[in-house]
């Protein structure tokens, strides 16, 4: 019994013809980022059509925004930099005054271990 083919059925290259007199444009923005830091970001805009499609249509594709990027900060270099400035003296400051702590901790069991030892010897 042979195989019958449906009359409906559409192509590969009645797919492909639609696609390049209609053309399609794939729009993606990715961002990957670890503890609030961006890592990578990758933004692409894929125009797949015909010549005659792409030149017909390429000032309006050239000239939409970037439907899926998300509304970034508008926050200034400048402003950046002060705060990373602000946050290393924060940083600093912090490790400063915990070597200081280690350091009067130290102190103080060096200074208590003989008072230890010489108990320790009277005990018997």
């Amino acid at each position: 019994m042979p195989i019958e083919r449906a009359s409906g059925g559409t192509s590969l290259i009645d797919v492909l013809d639609r696609v390049l007199d209609k053309g399609i444009v794939i729009d993606a923005w990715v961002r990957v980022s670890l503890v609030g830091i961006d890592l990578l970001t990758v933004e692409a805009r894929i125009v797949v059509a015909s010549i005659d499609t792409y030149i017909k249509y390429s000032e309006a594709v050239s000239l939409a925004p970037t439907v899926s990027r998300p509304a970034v900060e508008g926050r200034s270099s400048e402003d950046l930099l002060a705060e990373n400035v602000s946050l290393r003296a924060q940083l600093a400051a912090s490790t400063a005054r915990e070597e200081t702590a280690v350091r009067k901790n130290r102190q103080l069991a060096a200074q208590e271990e003989p008072a230890r030892r010489k108990g320790r010897r009277t005990v018997k």
